[in-house]
């Protein structure tokens, strides 16, 4: 049998990492397009938990299907030490799921991702999920649920504005996308309608690097455009609609990694915390990419981290 990792090596000192991005890189290693098997993406996270870098780092995500392999590798690890963050197809398997989850003695559980399958109605979507956390007697956990890009997606924002639940995205490239079978929603789209709900969101895919640029043929964004995007929303979704999706647009296509560094450097305090109560986090199955590209990039000190 495969043994997880030992519950040795203390922490070392942490680095000084910035608060806009404290938590903010969900270990999403399991899934595509890495596919890292679960002891693997298990022991190199809890390495990066002890890292000096550890602040930049959000959950281990781990699909529901995948719990009772879980409970065997963190057989040697302390109570409560993982954070895990629970993935799950359809919100009929959030509840026996979390009832699992909960069980795992080493588990410190985040949260829950709920996928919505293709033939979901979206005015079931609340009472679904609910029902799935009486059945695992869960009140205190973040659930996000997918927001699918189809003609269901104004409906489930909708619906989510109206809980307790957050929202989980997808970022695509701009454009028609043939593999999609659908128009693909231009993720200036996204934010203003999660911002103009006052809906927190994650961005689960999408988000490979900081700073915005065209990379294998298209056009990819960076999480540092979308600070700067959620902050544009935030500040002129009540009052600024002409223009404002432009604006945001402009934002998220910026490719000045300087300027956009040097942009989220000014927001200041409250608005980076207020940027953070948007944008929860992303999924990445490198946690040492976004990490060196902030070091190069000046917003963290290579000499800590």
């Amino acid at each position: 049998m495969t043994e997880g990792p030992a519950a040795t090596a203390p922490p070392v000192a942490a680095a000084d990492i910035p608060a806009i991005v404290h938590r903010l890189c969900d270990d999403t290693s399991m899934f595509a397009p890495s596919r890292v098997p679960l002891a693997e993406a298990l022991a190199t996270h809890v390495a990066h938990s002890r890292s000096s870098h550890r602040r930049l780092i959000g959950p281990l995500v781990v699909a529901g299907d995948r719990l009772e392999e879980l409970r065997r590798l963190t057989a040697n690890l302390p109570s409560r030490s993982l954070w895990m963050a629970l993935a799950v197809p359809a919100p009929s398997d959030l509840g026996e799921a979390l009832r699992l989850a909960t069980s795992i003695d080493a588990v410190r559980l985040a949260g829950a991702e709920v996928d919505l399958p293709p033939a979901f109605d979206p005015t079931e979507v609340v009472a679904a999920i609910a029902a799935g956390l009486d059945h695992a007697d869960v009140t205190d956990t973040e659930i996000y649920v997918e927001v699918p890009r189809d003609d269901r997606r104004i409906a489930v924002l909708d619906a989510l504005a109206d809980s307790d639940f957050d929202a989980n995205l997808n970022f695509e490239t701009n454009g028609d996308d043939p593999r999609a079978g659908h128009p693909v929603t231009h993720p200036a789209d996204e934010i203003l309608d999660a911002v103009a709900r006052h809906l927190p969101f994650k961005v689960r895919s999408g988000l490979q690097h900081a700073v915005s640029g065209a990379r294998g043929g298209s056009e990819q964004y960076g999480f540092l455009n979308v600070f700067l995007a959620v902050d544009a929303a935030r500040q002129g979704v009540d009052s600024e609609q002409n223009g404002l999706r432009d604006r945001v647009t402009a934002v998220l296509a910026d490719r000045d990694g300087e300027s956009v560094a040097r942009r989220v450097r000014s927001l200041g305090p409250e608005r980076a915390v207020a940027v953070r109560s948007s944008f929860t986090s992303l999924g990445t199955a490198s946690i040492t990419d976004p990490l060196d590209e902030l070091i190069d990039l000046g917003l963290i000190d290579h000499e800590g981290a």
